[in-house]
C-alpha cells in the first residue's frame, strides 16, 4: 500500500439550514463556509507484511487518512495504491444494524468485508468465542455498550481473510482483558506477516508491534521512521516545547517562611537547556529555581524534592549533604539553584517542592513552596515502579549435579 501527495479538505458551513422552510424563505442567502485542510501532501509506502503505525495528536488527520485509504473518503489530490483485499476497523458500529442481534450483524458485516455467506456463517462461532458475547448473542445491538460493540466488530474483522488491515484507535474502548486478547492477535498477525496499519495514541503499543510509523501534525507528515524514533518524536511534539512551561495542574498547597528570602519560580529544563513541561525518560534534565533574598542570610541550606501523582517521594537533593558553606547573600540578591540528574523516573507527572532554611535541621525556614512546578516524564517502557533504572536482566541455568555412582551414599 502506498499514498502519494494526498490532500483532503473539508468545507464547513458556519450556518446550517435545518428545515425546508428556512431554505424556501431565504433562497438567495449565501452560505458562509470555512475550509479545514485535513491532509497536506501526505506520502508514504507500507511494505507487504509490515506492521505500520500512524500516530499524531488529536486533530492531526490520522483517522481522515485511514478513511481515505479505506475508500470511505475521496481525496482532492494525490493517489492511493492498494495491492490486496482490505479489512477496516475504523469507527464504532460502522456497518452494524442496531435493530438486529449479534448473529445477523456478524454475518452481514463479514459478507461486507469479503466473505461468502457460507464462510461468514461457518466462522460465526469463532467470532462469538473471541468476543466473549455468548450470553448476549440474541440481544439487539442497540442495547450493547460501546465496549461490547468494539469486541464484536474486532472479532468479525480478524476472521476476514484480508491482505491489509486498517485499525483505528477505538480499541481503547474495550476492557483490559479484551485489549490483551487484541494484542495477542496482533502478535499472531505479525508472525503471519500480515500488513497492518494501526492508528493509536499508545506509544508502548507502537514500539511493541510496529516496524515503522508515520507521525502527523495538522495534516502534514512530520516523520516516517522506526517505531522507537517516531514514538520519541511524538512525545517531543506533545511535551518538549521550548518556552515558558504551563502552570501546574494542581495549585500549591503549602507555603511558609520568615520572609528573609523568597522562592520566585521553578521550572524544568531538558538536556538542551530549554524550559519544558515534559522530559523524555533516560535523558538528563535540570530543575531550576530562582530565589531572591530580602535580608542578609549566611550559609542557607537549599533543598528540593519530587513527588509523583500518588504523593510518593521519589527524589531529594540538599546542600546539607555536601557539608560545604553556601555563602553570604545580601538583600535584593537574585540567585538560581540548579539540580541536574539523569531522568530515570517512571512515566507520569511529577511535582517539585523547594525549601531554603537557615539551619541544617531545616528550622528557621526562609521560604518553602510546595508543588511550585510540575512536569511530565514521557517514555515507552512503563514498568510499574517509581523509577525505571537502567539494568541488565540475565537468566543463568544451574549446571546439573553429576549423578552419584551406584551404591554411593550422599
Amino acid at each position: 500500500m502506498a499514498a502519494i501527495g494526498l490532500d483532503k479538505t473539508f468545507v464547513l458551513p458556519r450556518e446550517k439550514v435545518h428545515t425546508f422552510k428556512e431554505r424556501a424563505l431565504h433562497p438567495l442567502r449565501r452560505t458562509v463556509t470555512d475550509e479545514l485542510r485535513a491532509l497536506r501532501d501526505v506520502s508514504f509506502a507500507v511494505e507487504h507484511g509490515e506492521f505500520f503505525g500512524i500516530v499524531g495528536r488529536n486533530g492531526s488527520g490520522k483517522s481522515t487518512l485511514l478513511k481515505c485509504l479505506a475508500g470511505i473518503y475521496g481525496v482532492d489530490n494525490g493517489a492511493i495504491y492498494v495491492n490486496g483485499r482490505v479489512s477496516t476497523f475504523i469507527e464504532l458500529g460502522v456497518g452494524f444494524n442496531m435493530e438486529l442481534a449479534a448473529r445477523d450483524n456478524a454475518t452481514l458485516n463479514a459478507i461486507m468485508l469479503g466473505l461468502t455467506r457460507s464462510e461468514a456463517e461457518e466462522r460465526y462461532e469463532r467470532i462469538l468465542e473471541f468476543s466473549g458475547l455468548h450470553e448476549f448473542e440474541d440481544l439487539k445491538l442497540k442495547n450493547y455498550s460501546s465496549g461490547m460493540l468494539v469486541r464484536l466488530a474486532f472479532s468479525v474483522m480478524i476472521q476476514v481473510d484480508a491482505d491489509i488491515l486498517l485499525i483505528d484507535e477505538v480499541l481503547a474502548v474495550g476492557d483490559a482483558s479484551f485489549q490483551q486478547k487484541c494484542f495477542d492477535e496482533f502478535d499472531r498477525l505479525r508472525d503471519e506477516r500480515r500488513t497492518v496499519l494501526f492508528v493509536t495514541h499508545d506509544m508502548p503499543a507502537v514500539q511493541r508491534f510496529c516496524d515503522r510509523a508515520l507521525l502527523l501534525e495538522r495534516g502534514e507528515v512530520v516523520a516516517v521512521d522506526a517505531a522507537e524514533t517516531v514514538a520519541a518524536r511524538y512525545f517531543d511534539l506533545n511535551f518538549n516545547k521550548p518556552g515558558t512551561a504551563p502552570a501546574s495542574e494542581i495549585a500549591e498547597t503549602r507555603r511558609r517562611g520568615d520572609g528573609s528570602g523568597e522562592i520566585l519560580e521553578a521550572w524544568i529544563e531538558n538536556d538542551r537547556g530549554e524550559r519544558t513541561e515534559g522530559v523524555a525518560q533516560g535523558n538528563p534534565c535540570t530543575l531550576s529555581v530562582r530565589i531572591r533574598f530580602h535580608d542578609d542570610v549566611r550559609d542557607p541550606h537549599f533543598g528540593v524534592t519530587l513527588i509523583d501523582g500518588e504523593h510518593h517521594l521519589v527524589f531529594a537533593a540538599s546542600s546539607v549533604w555536601d557539608e560545604q558553606p553556601t555563602g553570604q547573600f545580601s538583600p535584593s540578591e537574585l540567585v538560581t539553584l540548579r539540580v541536574t540528574f539523569d531522568n530515570w523516573l517512571a512515566p507520569g507527572r511529577y511535582y517539585a517542592a523547594v525549601s531554603v532554611a537557615r539551619h541544617r535541621s531545616g528550622q528557621d525556614v526562609v521560604d518553602y513552596r510546595d508543588k511550585i512546578a510540575s512536569f511530565v516524564v514521557s517514555g515507552t517502557r512503563p514498568g510499574g515502579g517509581l523509577v525505571d533504572l537502567p539494568h541488565d536482566l540475565a537468566i543463568e541455568r544451574a549446571r546439573p549435579r553429576p549423578s552419584m555412582a551406584a551404591g554411593e551414599l550422599g
